[in-house]
């Protein structure tokens, strides 16, 4: 392994027993996130370093990306939905955007992110029907577990269901490329070719993080893909290798990319941050 990509390593906030689905909101200059066993989504501003409280009893909501218009697009483990978060003067309001496919309720959406033509691709594992403190016990309806595109008319399709449990997503800069987490035993990423926009094909091993399983995942503008793991970020060109690691002192869930040059980390119970420096070429 390379040397470290980043100085130091920096503990912004920590009152969560469960920190995931971190977001960085440039209009507000904010990570917003959820605390998924407290069943909260929290707000961490970054120019009074405060912690707040957007959303008490949110019905445990998981992975989230920024919309276009500036909205949240989130996923919500208790809703079996993917849902759309607009902020208020008093705070926010969702609305769910899908729930179903066919007559079929979701698992619990974990992870989104959104392509240039609008349309949202989720993965949908079961974790919130399985575990106690992530959602509500229930079935897993259509019997599976997959990852959904759900097109600008609100047609929803099924794009991945080779994964055991398809958890992070992230697309290539050009779109070309599909990175999904597989949390299962076999913690790897796998990769997909993306046809005619709306198709995934020829999936493929990608890399497998050394500790733990790949949770969360980004890519940033160089294609490099960052990870999740039991022992802190990993990052991988674009062949799968190995070319840094950034430790951190909890177990990693999620990441996104901020303003000037910051990385924010949701690990266990805390926020964590970093600067990118000196990026393999």
């Amino acid at each position: 392994m390379t040397d470290a990509l980043v100085n130091g390593v920096e503990r912004l906030a920590t009152a969560a027993r469960w920190l995931e689905g971190p977001c960085w909101v440039p209009a507000r200059r904010s990570v917003v996130m959820s605390d998924i066993p407290g069943n909260r989504v929290l707000e961490w501003h970054a120019e009074t370093g405060e912690l707040t409280v957007l959303e008490d009893r949110c019905e445990f909501t998981n992975g989230r990306t920024l919309a276009a218009d500036g909205s949240l697009l989130e996923c919500s483990h208790g809703r079996r939905a993917v849902q759309r978060r607009q902020f208020t003067e008093n705070g926010s309001s969702t609305e769910v955007l899908v729930d179903r496919w066919h007559d079929h309720r979701l698992n619990s959406p974990n992870d989104l992110v959104v392509s240039r033509d609008g349309a949202i691709w989720f993965s949908d594992p079961s974790y919130g029907i399985d575990l106690p403190d992530e959602g509500h016990p229930g079935e897993r309806e259509y019997g599976d577990r997959w990852v959904f595109r759900l097109d600008p008319t609100g047609r929803l399709s099924p794009v991945v269901t080779d994964i055991v449990a398809p958890n992070g997503l992230a697309f290539s800069p050009d779109e070309t490329l599909l990175y999904v987490a597989d949390s299962d035993v076999a913690a790897q990423i796998r990769v997909y070719d993306v046809v005619d926009g709306c198709r995934a094909k020829n999936g493929r091993w990608f890399a497998t993080v050394p500790a733990g399983v790949p949770d969360g995942i980004r890519v940033d503008a160089s294609g490099r893909v960052w990870s999740s793991a039991a022992d802190g970020v990993h990052v991988y060109d674009t062949l799968g290798t190995h070319v840094g690691f950034v430790g951190v002192p909890e177990v990693v869930s999620n990441l996104c990319f901020g303003d000037d040059d910051w990385v924010y980390v949701t690990a266990s119970t805390s926020l964590y941050r970093f600067r990118i420096h000196d990026l393999p070429g």
